[in-house]
């Protein structure tokens, strides 16, 4: 990950990009192109630099080739896909073979979902389910319901064989929810094949997760806009970046006040219901797959234990930002990039 010297402390909830192309000696000839496709859910755009159109719809056209090939993995919303019909196997008597994309973020996301003590869980579904339900008509779920999601929940109901790459779901009802980490991998892997076909100067935007290739002709990095918590306020600070991962986790926008109490859209699986802190967190990291998982864990940890989570993790670094009475209070990492442009290694 390389930081600009121009990077500075931030307020953040939402990533907003700003580009500037400056050619560099050798550069002048490539154009900057943009193409944008839903996928996952979500929206996924791609700006790079190529030598012509051609060149650029053809590799556009592969990346998210690659992109639609990940989502029939990970989606949630297509019947055929392979999580959905992993799940409605379980409870599995024998383990089930699964794919290489499966198995690759399945096997870093228990990993996660250990380091953190059940604060980043895939096994949430059951519970992504029923509080989006309880949000869309404004009433809490019923306890009974509660607590069956409850017992669906959790990474020890999960084996999973990194050798054989088989996985067994032990208990009824369960459902793998990929929606904190499967974007980050699809934009990991659209950036691979970006630079498998030589173009290098590239950014994936998934649906507001960020992976960044070089920086574009006679620039540093990407300049990266990060607007501050409360909807509607212009970005405080810019970042330059490239070569890394950048997600803003955030619910600013996506929450619901039920019986004069804010629930956010993020849950937190250990206690199965969602935070209640008005909170924003962006995340620095090699991959695009960790900083979405690291965000989304960093939300439901909090400021301080969501940090030492990040300080523990290399080559990553985080912002964090909540409400206290009526402002603002900001939570760096010690790696996060500092107003004059350094951080700490």
């Amino acid at each position: 990950m390389r930081v600009g010297n121009r990077a500075r402390s931030v307020l953040m909830a939402l990533l907003l990009v700003a580009l500037v192309a400056i050619p560099a000696v050798g550069d002048e000839t490539w154009g900057r192109f943009r193409e944008v496709r839903p996928a996952l859910g979500s929206t996924f755009e791609i700006l790079a630099y190529a030598p012509d159109q051609e060149v650029a719809t053809a590799t556009f056209d592969a990346a998210f080739a690659r992109v639609e090939e990940i989502s029939r993995v990970f989606s949630v919303y297509d019947s055929r896909s392979e999580v959905l019909r992993l799940v409605r196997q379980a409870p599995m008597c024998e383990p089930v073979a699964v794919s290489r994309e499966l198995a690759k973020v399945l096997d870093y996301s228990l990993c996660l979902s250990r380091q953190t003590e059940g604060a980043f869980d895939v096994t949430v579904g059951p519970l992504t389910r029923l509080w989006r339900r309880a949000r869309r008509l404004r009433e809490l779920p019923a306890e009974e319901r509660l607590a069956q999601a409850r017992a669906a929940v959790g990474s020890h109901l999960v084996e999973f064989d990194r050798d054989e790459q088989t996985v067994r779901l032990l208990a009824e009802d369960m459902r793998l929810d990929f929606g904190g980490v499967a974007k980050g991998y699809a934009a990991d892997e659209a950036l691979r094949v970006l630079r498998e076909r030589g173009l290098n100067r590239a950014l994936i935007n998934a649906g507001g997760d960020l992976r960044l290739g070089e920086p574009p002709p006679g620039e540093r990095g990407w300049r990266v806009g990060v607007a501050a918590l409360n909807p509607g306020d212009p970005p405080e600070e810019i970042l330059e970046l490239a070569d890394c991962g950048v997600a803003t986790s955030g619910d600013a926008w996506q929450f619901v006040e039920i019986e004069g109490q804010r629930y956010s859209h993020l849950i937190d699986p250990r206690v199965g219901v969602p935070i209640g802190e008005r909170i924003g967190a962006t995340v620095l990291a090699p991959s695009a797959m960790k900083a979405d998982a690291l965000a989304s864990a960093v939300m439901v940890m909090g400021p301080e234990q969501g940090i030492a989570l990040v300080d523990q993790t290399s080559e990553a670094a985080c912002w964090v930002v909540t409400e206290q009475g009526d402002q603002p209070r900001a939570f760096r990492s010690r790696r996060f990039p500092s107003p004059d442009g350094s951080s700490e290694p």
